[in-house]
């Protein structure tokens, strides 16, 4: 993530967690498989349990970008307690604020590639050969994720469990709204301005 690499940060996408611990096919992987290709939430419990282990790794000492966590409630405020047991301080929460079409848009026609796992979108990026990844040749495919009946399940929870935390992160003084209707350098430069102003 651009992000985290412009200021030397771990960034910890737990997507990526999810997908690394189902193909080691570990404890937690497994309990998350169903929930991830179904499009539900994966349970809180299963989620604390892969960011805790993540986050206690050497390479996060200095600061860490989370992406895609916390999504409940319950994990913002089991998230509060661990940097609470470390020297990190208040977090910087990004809001992207974008048309819900347009994110559709983007989630479905998400690409990746099997070799060397760089992303596309077939409709606003695609790559220079439909179906191939322009690094490697590879071949570019929609995770079970990304499809449109699983997005609009995802989407519909977000409602009814994620978006309460823009309230809960603003009354705290720690949430800044980025306009994420831009291309990706334009949103990344929008995410730098407002870390950086922080920082």
């Amino acid at each position: 993530m651009a992000v985290a690499a412009r200021f030397g940060l771990a960034h910890i996408s737990t997507g990526d967690m999810f997908r690394d611990h189902m193909s080691r096919n570990t404890p937690l992987g497994e309990q998350a498989r169903r929930f991830v290709q179904s499009g539900s939430l994966v349970p809180d419990d299963v989620v604390l349990g892969m960011v805790g282990e993540r986050i206690s790794r050497p390479d996060c000492r200095g600061g860490f970008v989370l992406d895609g966590f916390p999504r409940t409630q319950p994990q913002a405020e089991a998230l509060d307690e661990i940097l609470r047991e470390h020297p990190w301080e208040q977090p910087i929460v990004a809001h992207f604020v974008v048309d819900a079409d347009k994110l559709l848009r983007r989630l479905t026609g998400r690409r990746t590639c099997k070799v060397g796992g760089e992303i596309y979108n077939i409709y606003d990026c695609p790559p220079k050969v439909p179906g191939r990844c322009d690094h490697d040749g590879g071949e570019l495919f929609q995770r079970p994720d990304d499809r449109e009946e699983v997005i609009r399940k995802r989407l519909s929870q977000y409602q009814a469990q994620t978006r309460p935390l823009v309230d809960y992160y603003r009354a705290r003084g720690v949430l800044a709204d980025v306009d994420a209707m831009g291309s990706q350098a334009e949103v990344t430069e929008r995410v730098l301005q407002v870390l950086g102003r922080a920082r």
